[in-house]
């Protein structure tokens, strides 16, 4: 909201600046303005949630997010010039390249120094939530070691591990509290806002009575899985049970599975397919030129979808046509299977667009986990807990695994965009289908996960 204001502002002193001079004679034109400067600050907005300059757990940190919206801005511009094309009179600001240009860096001024000032007076931990954990068993040895990173600390700070009698402790000493006062008063003194419980068997006794007096104090009680899952984007699968699946809140997929969702997968498509038409058919240019008009343009490659079915997925060839004489592997860095051209298309997505094709015969959604070939799927399938459960949805050309994580080449790496994955489908909802959509420019764009 603050960073809407500040654009909103922007724009009108570059209106300022370049047509009034004025200050009666300007708020008397304000109203002419206004509509604008607001589309100008949405717009901007848009992108910047494209490319995840709000991210809360954005790895470069300040530098990094006003780099990000330096090219927010950037993009922007065609966009506002579009906007006066569809609005006309009504956005007749927008139609001048000198105030667009102006509101940019008036913009990035400006939100450079609003947010410089917002963090030195609110402070990093101003919205962190302070945690205390019930157990110091594996269990809470699991949690402390996958939480362990500031980048998966930014929403809370640790209070420390209660060992619970009768659990072996795993957690280091620095970790342990041991409260001389009962647990809720404990709680209450230091001003504790969540109470985590990770014990390794609930039914050797919790002190039922102190947490449920935190309950009824406003100090929230949650599982270990679900405060895991919570603060990483992430399901534990070291954490989890059958049981666990069962009763957690989520995994509602017939409910999405439905029409609207199908609307969303075509509309995308279409949009992908009209706006991507010319660079498809440059691509195939580029193939052909590089390795001859006989050789094939689009690769057809088995892969596991709903329910696990095979269907075939189809790409821009971008490996020589017998990159798999001696069977399937995964794709490495610095693959010498791979052609000139489709380095390229690999390091910029372009390589997927014939996926638009699978989205709309149906096979595939636009979003989803990434579809696995049957002979990964199988050995995965026979080490990794709940593997087949990705196979409850649809495969997607874009996913939130695809956001969060790499390219996966190995077991481990498959592993972890398993509990991406698990997380998708748990908490899938159009407006999570959306923000995907929308934050996967931010993949093309650095280029995050491509092999």
């Amino acid at each position: 909201m603050i960073d809407c204001l500040i654009l909103i502002l922007a724009f009108c002193l570059s209106v300022f600046f370049a047509f009034f001079g004025d200050a009666s004679f300007f708020m008397s034109q304000i109203w002419f303005v206004v509509p604008s400067a607001v589309v100008f600050a949405l717009l901007n907005l848009f992108v910047m949630v494209a490319i995840a300059v709000h991210q809360a757990r954005l790895e470069e940190g300040m530098s990094g997010m006003m780099l990000r919206t330096l090219l927010a801005l950037i993009i922007s511009l065609p966009l506002c010039g579009l906007a006066y094309l569809v609005g006309g009179d009504w956005m007749w600001y927008l139609g001048h390249t000198s105030v667009l240009t102006t509101a940019a860096v008036f913009g990035l001024f400006l939100l450079g120094l609003a947010r410089t000032v917002f963090f030195a007076l609110v402070g990093k931990d101003a919205f962190k939530r302070r945690i205390l954990v019930l157990g110091a068993g594996p269990r809470a040895s699991q949690l402390l070691e996958d939480l362990k990173t500031p980048f998966n600390r930014k929403g809370f700070t640790l209070a420390g591990f209660v060992p619970m009698p009768g659990e072996p402790v795993a957690v280091n000493d620095n970790f342990l509290v041991t409260p001389t006062l009962a647990l809720h008063r404990y709680v209450l003194s230091h001003r504790v806002h969540e109470i985590v419980v990770a014990v390794e068997d609930r039914r050797k006794g919790l002190p039922m009575e102190d947490l449920l007096e935190c309950k009824m104090q406003g100090v929230k009680v949650v599982d270990g899985a679900t405060f895991y899952e919570r603060e990483s984007r992430k399901v534990a699968l070291e954490m989890i049970t059958q049981g666990w699946l069962v009763f957690s809140d989520g995994y509602n997929v017939a409910s999405v599975a439905g029409f609207w969702k199908r609307t969303l997968d075509l509309a995308s498509s279409i949009t992908l397919l009209l706006a991507t038409l010319p660079l498809m058919l440059l691509t195939m240019l580029a193939i052909k030129l590089e390795d001859g008009f006989r050789a094939p343009v689009i690769y057809s490659q088995e892969r596991v979808g709903l329910n696990g079915k095979v269907f075939l997925v189809h790409k821009f060839r971008s490996m020589v046509t017998d990159a798999e004489k001696n069977g399937a592997v995964w794709a490495s860095k610095g693959d010498t299977r791979v052609t000139r051209v489709g380095e390229f298309i690999r390091k910029l997505r372009i390589d997927e667009l014939p996926q638009i094709f699978n989205v709309l015969n149906g096979t595939m959604a636009f979003v989803g986990p990434r579809p696995e070939r049957p002979v990964f799927v199988e050995k995965l399938a026979a080490t990794i807990p709940f593997y087949n459960e990705r196979h409850r949805v649809k495969p997607g050309i874009t996913g939130w695994a695809q956001l969060c994580f790499a390219y996966a080449d190995n077991e481990e790496d498959s592993r972890e965009k398993l509990r991406y994955d698990l997380y998708y489908i748990k908490n899938q909802s159009l407006l999570l289908d959306l923000l995907i959509i929308m934050q996967t420019v931010e993949v093309i764009l650095f280029r995050k996960g491509s092999r």
